[in-house]
């Protein structure tokens, strides 16, 4: 058995064939393809909502772009301490927005609360030249702890940064296990919440690498697609990313296998919390969830 991560995990066979039949033959470029096209329209079935939508190859530049266009380079982005954008993306965010400071906030197993980050903002003073400008709320879903945030916690944290003027970030690397876990709809946990840009990603349920940028209000994607093209992300072959979605989002494939590494998380969990001496750390909140 294997337990390093998901990443080292075989491709689900169904995103192999998909990319095999779209090797079938030839296909204009950079995104100018009927695959890509089908990807844009089936994001906006799925979420239920207009979406502007970008594809990537990685989740370090689905969140870096995206935050890069949510910030001015003396902007401050808000997330957890363990957030991803903030321990494991080398410095991405800050390079790609040409300096923008992350700014961590502490709370229990790897979720924020709207306590802690109207603490954090507290201490900015307004129209301060001296300081960054608060401009981003980042939150991780499902969280880097395997806790998820519940459609109203993500809405109560939407609404403090809208209120401060903040634009809501979320990073969905494993979205999938969250909309598994809590068993709703992909809309109920991000537009609906007040989310305004998602790095939706399927690398983690089965594909070879694909990631998607979504801005809910097109207005916000404006010229997003020389920001894209200038960071080196624009591919060429885009439209084998869009066939990685379109196997994994095809008869619910994305959350089966979601659900699938849930329950084998919750089974180790099982088997873990029986071995004598043996103990698990739980969430103190009685209503927490796991992916």
């Amino acid at each position: 058995m294997n337990f390093e991560s998901d990443n080292a995990s075989p491709v689900a066979p169904e995103v192999i064939e998909a990319i095999a039949r779209e090797n079938a033959g030839p296909a204009s470029g950079y995104g100018a393809d009927a695959t890509t096209e089908r990807f844009s329209r089936r994001l906006t079935e799925l979420f239920e909502h207009e979406v502007a939508a970008f594809l990537v190859p990685t989740g370090t530049a689905a969140n870096a772009l995206a935050l890069a266009h949510c910030t001015p380079p003396w902007g401050a982005i808000y997330c957890h301490a363990q957030a991803h954008i903030n321990a494991d993306e080398c410095g991405a965010p800050e390079f790609f927005s040409n300096g923008a400071k992350l700014v961590p906030v502490p709370g229990e197993h790897g979720k924020l609360t709207p306590a802690a980050v109207a603490a954090t903002l507290g201490d900015i003073r307004a129209a301060d030249q001296h300081r960054v400008v608060p401009s981003v709320l980042s939150l991780t879903q499902s969280t880097e702890a395997g806790t998820v945030y519940r459609a109203a916690e993500v809405a109560a944290l939407a609404d403090l940064a809208h209120r401060h003027h903040l634009a809501a970030h979320m990073d969905g690397a494993r979205f999938a296990n969250a909309v598994a876990a809590l068993d709703c709809a992909p809309a109920d946990i991000t537009w609906r919440a007040g989310i305004d840009v998602l790095a939706f990603g399927v690398t983690k349920v089965g594909a070879v690498g694909a990631e998607a940028i979504l801005f809910f209000d097109a207005a916000r994607a404006a010229d997003f697609v020389y920001r894209r093209k200038r960071a080196g992300h624009l591919l060429s072959r885009m439209r084998f990313v869009a066939a990685q979605f379109e196997a994994v989002l095809a008869d619910g494939l994305w959350l089966r296998l979601a659900r699938h590494a849930n329950a084998m998380a919750a089974r180790l969990a099982a088997g873990i919390a029986a071995a004598p001496g043996a103990a698990l750390l739980h969430p103190t909140e009685a209503n927490e969830v796991f992916a």
